[in-house]
């Protein structure tokens, strides 16, 4: 406390005394004259806090929070990684980038600006910090929950942009994450799903769960419930047994979908070819122009069922066609089982020889006689065309028997001697003759320049083995 004392004020002074400003280093002008009456400040008469302790004042202005709570506020400030908001609580709020936009890796001042008035949920009322942490995500999501519920109930549409590409599908900012599966985003699945980010697309909410945080949606239905009309028409003038041209849209583990011009069939695996497929991808492939006939349509559950190997011709009629019982035919050994062994005899065509079938002696297992591969003479002693079943035999294929016709230009009875041994098809002895002396006369020098001319290729030598050419004179 300072020894001076302050001059008492000026008794014939009108007005209460007023307070000296604060000293300064700076020279300050002295105020303009004016003809305002001075400034009076007002006597505090009463207490004004009601009781209240000055400390209970300041604590009652202040906004009371608690965790999970929504609270409104004003953005004071952006930074790279998080943004202030004022509450009215004794400091301001924090919300991390992460915790701004449902969106990934985003920049705050592309979500919020100065001055802006935004939601958010308190996460934390207090971190190690001393912090209150906020999240403007949260309190969207919180609100955005009981909007998509009402409209789930209503069976109503949800609309939002494309944010992200995501494993199997997209993701639609509906006020939460949204998720359009790959095959759902139109009629028939989608490949490549990059050009829909940024576009904004209407779905329906298929299945909804708040505990799971998982929406799922479905623009496939929405098309589907505002074309129902053309396609009511497309079907019903669609009959089975039609034979229609379409483009395949995608191809799938059972099957091939085609696009017809207005709906997708399915061609089922079993229906894309006459022979054993493996995967559909072997057969057609996504852009593939193909004939097929309608086998099916069915109107309730709107689908079609086609078939493409009903356009082609059946291998199975053809084989029945061109062979009878008791012929001989050249097949390879595909597969051995328990009861015997399969032979390819045919463009997808397998016949079986059954164990007892196999050798004139016992045989306790098929790999005794045959091995995967090889190839050998078979005899057909029946043929079910109905149930697409051959029986086959080599113990009487080695009694021998008349071939099939692909096989008698190499193994009719003309190419037999009159004592039974093989000589092959006919052929012009003398042209082979001439041709050998031609390439002899080269060979030594009798014919100058250019390259000699070879002999003619024996036609036998493409046609099957004849080690176990069948003896057409064998009993």
């Amino acid at each position: 406390m300072s020894d001076q004392t302050p001059d008492p004020p000026d008794p014939a002074a009108d007005v209460p005394p007023v307070e000296a400003a604060p000293e300064t280093s700076e020279t300050t002008e002295a105020p303009k004259q004016s003809n305002e009456p001075a400034y009076v400040p007002r006597q505090v008469v009463e207490d004004d806090l009601g009781g209240m302790s000055l400390e209970e004042a300041y604590a009652a202005s202040m906004v009371e929070v608690e965790d999970g709570q929504i609270v409104e506020g004003t953005v004071v400030k952006v930074d790279r990684d998080e943004v202030l908001l004022d509450i009215g609580y004794k400091s301001e709020g924090v919300i991390p980038a992460r915790e701004l936009s449902i969106r990934n890796d985003v920049d705050p001042s592309e979500i919020v600006s100065l001055g802006d008035k935004i939601e958010a949920l308190v996460l934390q009322k207090e971190d190690k910090e001393g912090r209150l942490v906020l999240s403007k995500k949260r309190a969207q999501y919180e609100r955005a929950w009981g909007t998509i519920e009402k409209i789930k109930e209503e069976d109503g549409i949800v609309r939002g942009p494309v944010i992200e590409v995501v494993k199997g599908g997209l993701i639609l900012d509906i006020g939460l994450r949204g998720f359009l599966p790959a095959s759902l985003v139109e009629l028939r699945r989608v490949r490549d799903l990059a050009p829909y980010v940024g576009r904004s697309l209407e779905a329906k909410i298929i299945e909804l769960d708040k505990n799971r945080n998982n929406v799922v949606l479905s623009r496939r239905a929405w098309l589907e419930e505002t074309q129902k009309e053309q396609r009511e028409d497309f079907l019903a003038n669609l009959k089975p047994g039609e034979v229609r041209s379409g483009v395949v849209s995608s191809v799938v583990n059972f099957g091939a979908f085609v696009d017809l011009g207005g709906m997708d069939g399915l061609i089922h695996v079993s229906e894309l070819s006459w022979k054993h497929v493996d995967h559909p991808g072997s057969v057609v492939a996504v852009g593939d122009e193909v004939t097929v006939q309608v086998l099916d349509v069915d109107l309730d559950r709107e689908r079609i069922s086609l078939s493409l190997k009903a356009t082609q011709q059946d291998p199975w009629q053809e084989f029945a066609t061109t062979h009878r019982v008791g012929e001989l035919v050249y097949g390879r050994v595909t597969k051995l089982v328990p009861f015997g062994s399969f032979v390819q005899v045919g463009d997808g065509i397998e016949g079986l020889v059954h164990i007892s079938e196999m050798s004139a002696h016992h045989v306790d297992l098929p790999e005794q006689v045959v091995t995967p591969g090889e190839e050998l003479w078979v005899k057909i002693i029946d043929l079910d065309l109905a149930r697409r079943r051959i029986s086959l035999s080599i113990k009487q294929a080695a009694e021998g028997g008349e071939v099939a016709e692909e096989y008698r230009e190499h193994f009719g009875e003309h190419a037999y001697d009159d004592e039974g041994n093989y000589i092959g098809p006919t052929y012009d002895a003398s042209a082979i003759e001439s041709a050998w002396e031609e390439y002899e006369k080269s060979e030594s020098g009798e014919i100058a320049g250019g390259a000699p001319e070879m002999p003619q290729s024996d036609p036998s030598d493409h046609a099957p083995s004849t080690e176990d050419a069948p003896d057409p004179d064998a009993e």
